[in-house]
């Protein structure tokens, strides 16, 4: 006789000890630095025991990561201004001010400080596929695209190198250079094609 394995239900308790244990973590970070947060204080104000969170996150920093994973992946689908360019500017702008904010660099912080964590890659898929969003309907529009490794490499990685590594301020001005950068290239690796 075969056993039917059925998965955890939706919004089960495992989802409800997810949720509390989540929004724990984010009340506790409004009031104390992430350093100064423990498995045994998260656990005591979520009402769970710190076993649960060991079980289930494995240590803190992956709680951490999980918490600022579920925080910054993206909730809407990129906007429709009606031409690649102007999408690609528009997603860039809100992309860098979620990010660049206090927040955005702490959970960004948090992810990448997680060990043996998949979330840094599961946070570049989220952005390659709001990028494939804004390709897609440009391809639509029969409109020319830049592929999607030069918008990371031209525009992306200088932005998160700044955020996170540097004390200068992410400004609307050198996110508009990044962008001009890279559609200038564009045209010239278009032109070499075109030869």
């Amino acid at each position: 006789m075969t056993k039917v394995v059925t998965g955890l239900r939706s919004g089960g308790r495992s989802a409800r000890i997810q949720t509390a244990v989540h929004e724990t973590v984010q009340t506790l970070l409004k009031e104390h630095d992430s350093s100064e947060l423990t498995v045994p204080m998260i656990a005591a104000r979520a009402g769970v025991t710190p076993s649960t969170i060991y079980r289930r996150w494995g240590d803190l920093s992956q709680l951490l990561a999980d918490v600022a994973f579920n925080h910054l992946h993206p909730d809407s689908m990129p906007e429709d201004l009606g031409s690649f360019k102007q999408d690609l500017y528009a997603w860039v702008e809100q992309y860098i001010e979620e990010y660049a904010s206090a927040v955005g660099r702490s959970m960004l912080s948090d992810i990448l400080a997680s060990t043996d964590s998949p979330l840094a890659r599961k946070c570049y898929s989220f952005l390659i596929q709001q990028l494939d969003v804004i390709q897609v309907r440009a391809l639509q529009r029969n409109e020319l695209t830049i592929d999607n490794s030069l918008i990371v490499e031209i525009v992306i990685a200088p932005l998160l190198h700044r955020i996170l590594f540097t004390e200068q301020e992410v400004e609307l001005a050198y996110v508009h250079h990044l962008l001009a950068r890279l559609f200038a290239f564009a045209t010239l690796l278009q032109t070499q094609d075109q030869m």
